[in-house]
């Protein structure tokens, strides 16, 4: 499985077609949740949880989560280099293995392509008035996500690949 987490908030973001400029509501209002994820490419099985925010004890209790969502597996969790990822007080569960993915390279991670997916289908075009809406629409928004589209996002032929060469 990959591992990310990713920022949502009030700030909000919008399109509008060439040449106009839109008018939408700003705030100044610095208000996130984090959303942690696990996600297997090949079998699209996923796990997110919403913290408040990051650091190792929000990424212990994450991994206690996953843990238990899947007690009868053996978890190999690739994850970048977040210092609450490799932090001495990280807790890990017995049966969650964690690597790391080389410094600064975001694009080796395909967890990454789930965040555009949540901001585009959850969040664009979108003035949410509180907190727990940003909560609500991050949660709805993620019960959306189907097997499919977590496949499609995060499938790499590469991941493939060595998964087959691995479980032969």
């Amino acid at each position: 499985m990959f591992q990310d987490e990713a920022g949502f908030g009030r700030i909000v973001s919008c399109w509008a077609r060439k040449g106009v400029r839109p008018v939408v509501p700003r705030q100044h209002i610095r208000e996130f949740r984090y959303l942690f994820g696990a996600a297997e490419p090949n079998t699209g099985e996923s796990c997110f949880r919403i913290y408040s925010h990051c650091d190792t004890v929000c990424m212990s209790h994450f991994l206690k989560e996953l843990s238990k969502q899947y007690e009868n597996d053996v978890i190999l969790l690739i994850c970048d280099n977040a210092g609450w990822h490799k932090s001495v007080d990280l807790e890990v569960p017995e049966n969650i293995e964690i690597m790391h993915i080389p410094p600064y390279t975001p694009e080796m991670n395909p967890a990454e392509q789930l965040w555009d997916e949540i901001r585009e289908k959850g969040f664009a075009n979108k003035f949410l008035k509180s907190l727990t809406a940003v909560i609500d629409r991050l949660c709805e928004t993620v019960r959306n996500l189907t097997v499919e589209v977590i496949k499609s996002l995060t499938g790499r032929k590469w991941i493939q690949e060595i998964s087959q060469q691995i479980f032969i």
